[in-house]
């Protein structure tokens, strides 16, 4: 039997202050009340979903938010970095328990150019990539990353955004203006404040990701590769497991596992990869870029793994052993983007479970998702058709 008393940090933590009130935290509040522990929130947007679940204080009340919580953590990697180095100077202090992840971590990716080159520091496989600032160095990086070529901004963007494929040398000029200068308030064009990336474009045959937790004594647990669709840029749906990757979990396992070690990490982990082909012909993973956090590929983990990521993420935050990420069948899980279907309809399917995120709908916007595992595993293919025909909205579930 465990000693309740190896665990002095969870016995002292009573609230968790979470750095943002989306669905994640939404659903890592969730996740937190039946072990015992109440979470707030720094949030700025209004009726932001986390509201239901605890109270949301805006920026400017940092000091009262701080005031509320015992530990801390954050649900969206734009968190500013400041906050978080705060907090961890507070926890260095001895006034709180501490924050995780640390902000090291925030740092890296937050910035493309510092994360892949940690990547290969770390002996982790990605693309061909170079740093640019200019029209001329987007020349150099063509010439020598050759065509098609990904431009990015190396902070912000998501879901697809801050990034523009240059196919031919004339793309150059309208990829500069898009991405390397910004209108300022008078008009005038500026150099962008940090430099681009330009990454060499790769043949890939499908996108996948790994998740894992880190506690607090250095322990990880790794949960299946796990298959991603997206649609423009937007996560549509994720089977879990993998089918057919089971050969690429052990590369996957020892990357994410690595970077986790080096950045002294606790909490949950999302890398994710392309499936690619190496100079043999076999399969191989190239790193794309890593979330600290909680993330969308892993939602089916709530009904589809012996202990979901929202729950192994509070663990691991207030100090407490990690849970089993083995997987109870296999799964498919699907967003809802724009427009809510009717919950009857869905649930109607066997297998099926329904998570709203009480946001309005708007079009390209997450509201929810639903997992799929039916009782037959069989049955699955099915039970996907069954929820495409019921979807108000299907883009990205044609694969």
């Amino acid at each position: 039997m465990t000693n309740a008393n190896a665990y002095p940090a969870s016995q002292s933590i009573h609230t968790i202050g979470i750095l943002g009130g989306g669905q994640l935290g939404m659903m890592l509040a969730a996740a937190a009340l039946p072990l015992g522990y109440r979470c707030v929130f720094l949030e700025d947007t209004p009726n932001a979903p986390a509201h239901l679940y605890g109270k949301v204080y805006s920026t400017q009340q940092l000091d009262e938010f701080v005031a509320a919580a015992d530990v801390f953590t954050l649900e969206f990697e734009n968190t500013p970095v400041k906050t978080v180095e705060y907090l961890k100077q507070l926890s260095e202090q001895g006034e709180k328990q501490g924050i995780y992840p640390p902000p090291q971590a925030l740092k890296v990716s937050q910035d493309r150019l510092q994360e892949k080159s940690l990547f290969n520091e770390l002996n982790i496989k990605t693309v061909p990539f170079m740093a640019v600032s200019s029209k001329q160095e987007i020349e150099q990086a063509c010439e020598q990353l050759g065509l098609p070529l990904v431009l990015k901004t190396s902070r912000g963007g998501y879901d697809g955004k801050g990034q523009f494929v240059i196919k031919t040398l004339a793309d150059i000029d309208a990829a500069w203006a898009d991405l390397g200068e910004a209108v300022t308030g008078n008009g005038e064009l500026t150099p962008t404040p940090a430099p681009l990336i330009a990454e060499g474009f790769i043949h890939f045959s499908r996108e996948v990701s790994i998740i894992a937790v880190r506690g607090q004594d250095g322990n990880i647990r790794c949960y299946d590769l796990v298959e991603n669709y997206h649609h423009q840029g937007v996560l549509a749906k994720t089977q879990a497991p993998a089918v057919g990757a089971r050969h690429l979990l052990a590369q996957a396992k020892n990357a994410i596992s690595a970077i986790m070690n080096h950045l002294d990490y606790v909490g949950v982990m999302t890398l994710e990869l392309f499936v690619s082909k190496d100079e043999n012909g076999k399969d191989t993973l190239l790193a794309n870029e890593i979330a600290p956090r909680v993330h969308n590929s892993g939602h089916w983990s709530m009904e589809g793994a012996v202990t979901s990521q929202f729950e192994n993420h509070i663990r691991a935050v207030v100090g407490l052993p990690l849970g089993d990420t083995d997987n109870i069948k296999p799964s498919i899980m699907v967003n809802i983007l724009g427009q809510y279907p009717k919950v009857s309809e869905v649930l109607a399917i066997d297998g099926s479970h329904y998570h709203t995120y009480h946001k309005t709908e708007r079009e390209g916007r997450k509201i929810g998702h639903i997992t799929l595992m039916p009782s037959d595993v069989a049955d699955l293919d099915n039970a996907l058709s069954q929820l495409v025909n019921v979807l108000p909205n299907k883009v990205g579930l044609d694969k």
